[in-house]
């Protein structure tokens, strides 16, 4: 399957309103981010996809990527060193069991909105949102082909 064909543009305005929804009320960035690509470990290339789009770099070390390589049907979720601190050991292995129970029923769109919106609530409990929060990275969906 193309990266292109995975979300239809309805699904991925939907994916990108559960992201804003999310980071309404809390300091956390949460990007998502779509590619194609040779066989690889989902958490490892997470974790370089996380680097590149600069997700390393926000005030607070609060930024979350959900990483789903398309042709390879693997997904991925990591947060940065701030959130890995406060949240329960258990919460990435929850949140990514979460998505991908929506994701083997063939529903890509309600597994990753459910994921980023439990993991906004997770995230106002340790990051809540303040007057002076800025949206530090692009609520877009990023693609690699």
């Amino acid at each position: 399957m193309e990266v292109e064909e995975f979300l239809t543009a309805e699904q991925e305005n939907e994916v990108i309103k559960a992201i804003r929804e999310a980071e309404k009320n809390t300091s956390g960035e949460i990007r998502v981010h779509f590619e194609n690509g040779p066989d690889h470990d989902a958490l490892k290339r997470a974790q370089v996809i996380f680097h590149e789009l600069g997700m390393d770099q926000t005030r607070f070390k609060n930024g979350i990527l959900f990483y789903v390589a398309v042709d390879d049907h693997k997904f991925a979720v990591i947060g940065d060193q701030g959130i890995d601190e406060v949240v329960p050991d258990d919460f990435w292995e929850s949140i990514k069991d979460e998505v991908i129970s929506e994701f083997v029923k063939g529903d890509f769109t309600k597994g990753l909105v459910m994921g980023i919106l439990h993991t906004g609530e997770k995230l106002k409990e340790f990051f809540p949102a303040t007057d002076e929060d800025e949206n530090e990275l692009s609520d877009d969906i990023s693609k690699n082909h």
